[in-house]
């Protein structure tokens, strides 16, 4: 893959800073990229976008109470850097983690924050991409152009979470406020705050807003599966102790937490019943046994068909124990000046209202992207490994793990991304694309992710707008860890799926 000369932007009408390799996003897959383009293709110049004027991504975007993961460190953590607190951290400690990565391997210097990208554009004829758009803290216009465009920009849109048009929002005479933009001075000491929703961010808020408010409400329209335990990982504590290597203890706990996850997982698919009551019961030994824990705990669908979100120490179920916060399962009529009416009947009072109902799916950053002077509909193409994009050279997506911490596949494509461009390099090739075979022109398009196997919210409401996927490899979207780990290292460059040229 060649740079481009000065001489060649200026005669394109370019004011560019070129580089080889443009990553888009400075959160988790963005700062993954960087450390193993840096270390796998050192001779490659490159420069990381992120329109925030920090690191972090979804760590810097929700600042409610009690943000932390739902998944444990010892994955979601990179493998290349030991994680050495607790399995369950707090957004501090992940942007800590993550800023000790940036300046150990000097990253910050690729780094440019403030950077709002409106266009991408691809050019057959210059064989470069082109982003443009507009630096938030300056107002000035930027451009860069890049042989190779690495899209880290994650799945959701940051600016605005998903609520839904409830009627009579607008007669409530109290606070109205989502996780993701949570307000700074929002004060709900001895106030009547009602968290709507069911998932991991309503069992993270509610247990550390109770203590100050006067009461929290969970209304959840249906449950959600939870999983609890204590917030420690009893094979690391027992490493450490003998002192052996932090990197060593990394590994195998991550090995361990890998294998333990698997077998849940497949767990769930076999035996659905028999995991239903395992996950139920220890809720009902907390809060009980006149509870009604088959009412607001129990999902209609089968476990792992959404994401189980880990509740470490079991802080929502004692918050409803001590009586400082409760669930309503129900659903809503209108709101009202003083709160909700649902459709049973019943009130529920509130001074705050928190509207922990999702987020909107992001689509290639929401950035106008452009193919040859055409524009890209996403949808009309098929992926390739659920990273790249019929049809659109020289790019490739991080989209992460539903079932698994999303940072395994940030780094499993990390070396993917940093082979095919050695290939390229070795082939002395400028531009690869993925094209269907001619004897898949007809193969069966599914959608980028089957329903029957994973539901959520968010992508139920914008799998319109994602690509397809085929019905063989190598034009799935797996989803698959314990799959991809092991195929894509050995993915085939030459096998006529991939254009070279």
């Amino acid at each position: 893959m060649t740079t481009i000369s000065t001489d060649e932007q200026k005669a394109q009408g370019a004011t560019a800073r070129h580089v080889d390799v443009l990553i888009v996003g400075a959160g988790i897959s963005g700062i993954a990229g960087g450390y193993h383009l840096q270390d796998q293709c050192p001779d490659k110049s490159f420069a990381i976008l992120e329109s925030k004027s920090t690191y972090g991504g979804t760590w810097t975007t929700h600042t409610y109470p009690g943000i932390r993961s739902d998944s444990d460190l010892f994955t979601f953590g990179y493998r290349f850097k030991p994680w050495m607190g607790k399995p369950i951290a707090t957004a501090q400690e992940i942007l800590d983690y993550m800023g000790e990565v940036i300046e150990e391997n000097n990253l910050d210097q690729h780094i440019n924050y403030d950077h709002q990208i409106d266009s991408a554009t691809w050019s057959s004829e210059h064989k470069i991409w082109t982003l443009a758009g507009t630096q938030t803290d300056t107002g000035q216009p930027f451009k860069f152009t890049s042989n190779f465009l690495w899209m880290c920009q994650g799945y959701y849109r940051h600016p605005e979470g998903y609520t839904p048009e409830w009627p009579g929002m607008d007669r409530f005479e109290g606070s109205i406020v989502h996780p993701q933009t949570w307000p700074e001075d929002l004060d709900y000491s001895d106030k009547k705050v009602l968290v709507i929703g069911s998932g991991a961010t309503a069992a993270t808020i509610i247990p550390a807003m109770a203590p100050k408010a006067e009461h929290v409400t969970m209304l959840q329209r249906s449950p959600t599966f939870f999983i609890t335990g204590r917030n420690s990982n009893e094979l690391a504590d027992t490493l450490r102790e003998l002192e052996i290597d932090d990197d060593w203890i990394h590994e195998i706990v991550r090995r361990k937490v890998l294998f333990d996850q698997a077998a849940f997982a497949e767990m769930c698919f076999a035996y659905p019943d028999e995991v239903r009551k395992e996950l139920l019961a220890p809720i009902q030994e907390i809060l009980g046994e006149d509870y009604p824990v088959s009412t607001h705990f129990n999902p209609a669908y089968d476990p792992w068909r959404q994401r189980v979100a880990f509740v470490p120490d079991a802080d929502l179920f004692e918050g409803i124990k001590s009586g400082k916060a409760s669930v309503v399962t129900d659903e809503i009529e209108t709101f009202t000046e003083g709160g909700i009416l649902l459709k049973s009947g019943d009130t529920i009072e509130a001074d705050i209202i928190v509207t922990a109902t999702g987020f909107n799916l992001n689509v290639l950053g929401d950035i106008a992207f452009t193919i040859d002077d055409k524009p890209l509909d996403f949808h009309d193409t098929v992926t390739y490994r659920g990273a790249m994009f019929t049809g659109i050279p020289n790019m490739a997506w991080v989209f992460g793990y539903f079932r698994a911490s999303w940072t395994l596949r940030a780094d499993i494509l990390g070396d993917f991304v940093c082979r095919l461009l050695q290939h390229m390099d070795a082939t002395g090739t400028q531009v690869v694309t993925p094209r269907l075979r001619p004897d898949e022109q007809d193969m069966t398009m599914n959608p980028w992710v089957d329903p029957e196997d994973f539901n959520p919210g968010y992508l139920q409401r914008g799998m319109h707008l994602m690509p397809k996927q085929g019905d063989h490899e190598p034009w799935m979207h797996t989803q698959d860890y314990k799959t991809e780990v092991q195929v894509l290292p050995k993915a085939d460059l030459d096998d006529d799926s991939l254009v070279f040229e």
